[in-house]
């Protein structure tokens, strides 16, 4: 009799063991999807990085690609262009132009107004919003109107001479 209790005994934590591994895994199985689900989506991984080919923006010529869904402006500055930038350090919202380049003959701006999102157009020297009349110069800092930030800089790289990626600094 003795021998059958205890063999019921360990039957029964066996099973009890047996149970916690099984619904254990099953929990885990169960939490795979939802954490999956949590990942960006193909679409949102595709627009992640943007890669450009320079060599076909003449000096003084702009290019505008989309990254993330937001215009990216890319100009092909000339030596008149840098010095200008150089000289100054913009108005409303003083940056040097040497921290906001990575290569002085090439500015990368997010083409989106700092005040309202509106995306501003070339004109002259810079860009100007006609939605509000904030003004942009060559460096992309702000030097009238409303907006109180620069255009923004978004993260990128030079992978060559003439291609860049924009997305992973």
């Amino acid at each position: 009799m003795e021998n059958e209790a205890l063999s019921s005994s360990d039957r029964r934590d066996f099973l009890v063991k047996l149970t916690s591994v099984v619904g254990g895994a099953g929990v885990a199985a169960t939490c795979v999807p939802f954490v999956a689900s949590m990942n960006p989506s193909s679409d949102v991984l595709a627009k992640a990085e943007t890669e450009v080919d320079l060599s076909s923006i003449p000096p003084g010529g702009l290019r505008t690609v989309a990254w993330q869904g937001k215009p990216v402006f890319i100009l092909h500055r000339t030596p008149e262009q840098i010095k200008e930038a150089a000289a100054s350090n913009g108005g409303g919202d003083p940056e040097p132009d040497s921290k906001r380049v990575k290569n002085p003959e090439w500015l990368v701006v997010i083409g989106v107004c700092t005040h309202m999102g509106c995306v501003p157009n070339m004109e002259g020297a810079g860009w100007v919003c006609h939605c509000h009349g904030s003004q942009y110069d060559d460096s992309g800092r702000v030097t009238r109107g409303p907006a109180p930030k620069n255009l923004e800089v978004p993260p990128y790289h030079f992978v060559a001479e003439n291609k860049i990626v924009i997305g992973k600094a």
